[in-house]
């Protein structure tokens, strides 16, 4: 349950639907099999898994909720190759050249007696809305599927005023500025992993890992103009983070501190054990991005 990567975004009103509420909104768009014919499937399902009937988990001001996809596995090459000898019997057998409009009637009938038999793969996608702090965090390594997540749940309740997290100051120049001596606040420690990118388009990047980041290498290519758009950091020996400049984290870890945390605290079961780890994270995460957005000059304002 512990989020690895966080796509934030802001709600631009207060949430003010109970879990209860939300739960029952949900439901008319409760995660459901793949019919034999869809190629895929996306709805709600029980946040604390198999056995759960709710579709949400309340805690500390916060509402979990999980999406889950199931995607019917059909390769395009699969296809492809069913296609192409199926043209090739039709021009043997008939004489004549199958022509474009032809060919993709072909390729819908062959995918139509495909997709019952293909595999259904299934995941489950997490998020948490924190109705006191004005966010929808979403565990999701990209902003496409986190927009996914999001667009479901505004199809869902019919609207959600929400959008993705905007600071004050750009987050390339502010990470650039640490890496040339200015330094975050003391409770930011820099790792040893960046990403520095040309500012022109097209421009070269350059990963740096396991290497110091303060040595005469990479401040020649800060000298030459390149920025920051990716950095490891720490935060108060808590978090261990990859920030990018979009303000998106990726590759998040909770450490020592909030692991003895969660371990300390005993658990007669696997629900309780979720509800104590999602209050434990999401009491940290509150604090964690409330100081992360500080750090950049506070939210950016309305255009």
């Amino acid at each position: 349950m512990w989020f690895k990567n966080l796509q934030i975004f802001r709600l631009l009103t207060p949430f003010e639907m109970t879990s209860e509420t939300l739960h029952e909104q949900l439901l008319a768009r409760a995660a459901k099999s793949c019919g034999s014919l869809e190629p895929a499937s996306f709805g709600w399902q029980p946040p604390l898994g198999r056995g759960a009937e709710l579709l949400t988990h309340a805690v500390n001001g916060c509402i979990m909720i999980c999406a889950r996809r199931e995607e019917r596995l059909l390769p395009s090459s699969v296809v492809r190759e069913l296609l192409e000898e199926k043209v090739i019997s039709i021009e043997e057998a008939e004489g004549r050249k199958v022509r474009r409009k032809e060919r993709e009637e072909i390729k819908d009938e062959l995918i139509h007696d495909l997709l019952p038999r293909a595999f259904v793969k299934s995941s489950g996608h997490y998020a948490y809305i924190d109705t006191q702090a004005n966010w929808l965090v979403v565990d999701a390594s990209s902003s496409k599927r986190a927009e996914e997540l999001v667009s479901l749940l505004r199809e869902t309740l019919g609207s959600l005023p929400a959008k993705p997290l905007e600071v004050a100051q750009s987050p390339a120049s502010i990470m650039t500025a640490w890496l040339n001596g200015s330094l975050p606040s003391a409770e930011f420690l820099i790792q040893d992993e960046c990403e520095l990118r040309d500012t022109v388009e097209e421009g070269g990047i350059i990963r740096c890992k396991r290497q110091d980041l303060e040595g005469d290498e990479l401040r020649i290519h800060l000298e030459a103009g390149k920025q920051v758009v990716k950095l490891a950091l720490e935060w108060g020996e808590r978090l261990g983070f990859v920030l990018s400049d979009d303000m998106s984290i990726k590759r998040l870890k909770f450490l020592d501190l909030i692991l003895e945390e969660a371990a300390a605290a005993e658990a007669e079961d696997a629900a309780t054990r979720f509800d104590v780890d999602f209050a434990l994270m999401s009491l940290e995460l509150r604090g964690f991005i409330t100081r992360l957005v500080e750090t950049f000059g506070g939210l950016a304002e309305e255009s």
